[in-house]
């Protein structure tokens, strides 16, 4: 088993569901959160073109437990989405595997 986690920007909270839902992983959880982009007093130009050294972004968490193959496909269908859309802030996606679960009785 693993954990699943993906964050987004809000707007590609649709885009992100839909992929998930298309590997096999129709049970997941988003939690809204705000995204942090601090420069330090580093400007690079080129990220920063406007000169506002920090930026908030409306960001979306998404996290499942899931098997070690919808874990892999999903991740790989992020990757092939953030490869066809260069311009456009990435999904990231982390997996973790889970050492122990509480047991379910039903």
């Amino acid at each position: 088993m693993k954990l699943l986690i993906v964050t987004c920007l809000d707007a590609d909270r649709h885009t992100v569901s839909k992929l998930l839902q298309s590997v096999g992983i129709n049970i997941f959880s988003v939690n809204e959160t705000t995204g942090y982009k601090r420069n330090n007093g580093q400007p690079n130009l080129l990220d920063n073109w406007f000169g506002n050294h920090n930026a908030e972004f409306a960001s979306a968490l998404f996290f499942c437990f899931t098997d070690d193959l919808n874990a892999k496909n999903a991740v790989e269908a992020l990757d092939r989405r953030n490869a066809d859309q260069p311009g456009r802030m990435p999904l990231h996606a982390f997996v973790m595997p889970v050492e122990n679960k509480t047991e379910v009785s039903r």
